[in-house]
């Protein structure tokens, strides 16, 4: 029997896609088991409504439980290296922040490096940073605030979700 050249050529690709076909339909099985999120900070705060909110979509897509794991403290390092010491199963994420890629300069000690232990499997929202002052400071522009503290030394204090997040270098860098 003579095959003509595309006949080869097909059963060549067919070959070659078949290992790619393979994970396809293996990957189909997951999640087969709960999938636990694990969020650096504690519940009730952007981070967590987030992965609250993202966890139940995909468990309802998916049918299995995404388990909401807060484990707070370090500006997200106690969450982000429970993560990158779990098994690399694609079971437990890690909903990161902007603290992730700040805090390698702050804690030169870590467990971790997050460039090369990470992989981003999605973006999910973004949180902007928002500069409010109590109604009883009378400035209304940041210009005003910035007079305002120069003028009143120890007076103006600030609020953050703690040493090393991105709100703590942002106010740390406002001037």
């Amino acid at each position: 029997m003579k095959r003509s050249r595309r006949n080869i050529l097909q059963a060549g690709a067919g070959a070659l896609a078949l290992p790619a076909l393979l994970r396809v339909a293996r990957a189909q099985n997951y999640p087969a088991r709960p999938v636990h999120i694990v969020v650096g900070f504690p519940p009730g705060g952007p981070t967590d409504i987030g992965a609250r909110l993202i966890g139940q979509r995909l468990a309802e897509r998916l049918g299995q439980p995404f388990v909401i794991d807060n484990r707070p403290g370090a500006a997200n390092n106690i969450a982000t290296e429970a993560v990158a010491h779990a098994a690399p199963d694609g079971y437990t994420l890690l909903a990161t922040v902007g603290s992730n890629t700040i805090n390698p300069a702050l804690y030169p000690d870590l467990s971790f490096n997050f460039i090369r232990d990470f992989a981003m499997v999605g973006g999910i929202y973004r949180s902007p940073l928002v500069l409010e002052v109590i109604a009883s400071v009378p400035a209304k522009t940041v210009p005003e605030l910035i007079a305002y503290a120069k003028a009143n030394p120890g007076k103006v204090t600030l609020a953050s979700f703690g040493t090393g997040t991105v709100s703590h270098i942002a106010a740390c860098s406002f001037r």
